[in-house]
């Protein structure tokens, strides 16, 4: 059965690279007109693109997804509202920590910002300057999970706090230095990657599923939008203190 759902699993991430592996090679051939360097070696990449997809989403439907649902459940069954927002709070900044993309863009912030002298050009204000970014965006996801699992308890609509965060957004953006705010605006894309939702949504779905009264279609879903929204509020914020 495992077998049968890895070679299917296969044939679907092939399909769904095919576009782009199309648009490469239409322009290659077509416009630019030149062979593709190192056909081999691209050929052996694509194949690992292919088989890499493949297992990140087998991994995630046999332990991310499962696992976040039936924390989320028992939590729920357990009736501590405090231990529920303690471990949403906890397991949001745990996978933005865990997060690739957050590091390598901290890191990557952190250089620019020493080039540009908004910080000291030593590798100890730029090592401080990622590890503040990490730990900063991880804090705001883990904001995002707590403030989510309570709108799913209370039942609130999925727009009351994202216009709230929308607002913050407007309202801190002047007053943040100019060479944080680009960065603020894009961490929330890199927070909520490849660990993140998974995790995230398991956990909304699981708990809207778990509490009589709620509908995992409407309130399970919804948590991924704050914590993309909040790492901007926060690094800017962070920004300004700094």
């Amino acid at each position: 059965m495992l077998n049968n759902r890895f070679i299917n699993q296969l044939i679907s991430s092939f399909f769904d690279l095919s576009p782009i592996f199309a648009v490469i090679l239409i322009f290659q051939v077509l416009i630019i007109r030149q062979p593709l360097p190192n056909a081999v070696q691209l050929i052996t990449g694509t194949f690992f693109v292919i088989l890499g997809l493949t297992l990140f989403i087998q991994g995630l439907e046999l332990s991310l997804f499962p696992l976040g649902e039936s924390m989320a459940y028992a939590f729920a069954r357990k009736g501590s509202l405090l231990w529920l927002l303690a471990f949403a709070f906890c397991l949001g900044f745990a996978v933005a920590i865990a997060e690739p993309a957050i590091s390598v863009v901290a890191k990557k912030a952190a250089l620019i910002a020493s080039v540009q002298h908004a910080i000291e050009q030593t590798d100890t204000a730029k090592n401080y300057y990622a590890l503040g970014l990490r730990i900063t965006v991880a804090l705001s996801v883990g904001f995002a999970l707590l403030i989510g699992v309570f709108r799913i308890i209370r039942g609130w609509p999925v727009y009351y706090p994202i216009f709230f965060a929308y607002s913050c957004i407007i309202l801190i953006t002047p007053f943040a230095p100019p060479h944080i705010v680009g960065i603020a605006y894009d961490s929330g894309s890199f927070a909520t990657s490849t660990i993140t939702v998974p995790l995230v949504t398991a956990l909304g779905v699981g708990l809207a599923t778990a509490i009589k009264g709620r509908n995992p279609m409407t309130d399970g879903f919804g948590m991924v939008v704050l914590a993309s929204l909040m790492p901007v509020i926060f690094v800017m914020l962070y920004g300004i203190l700094i």
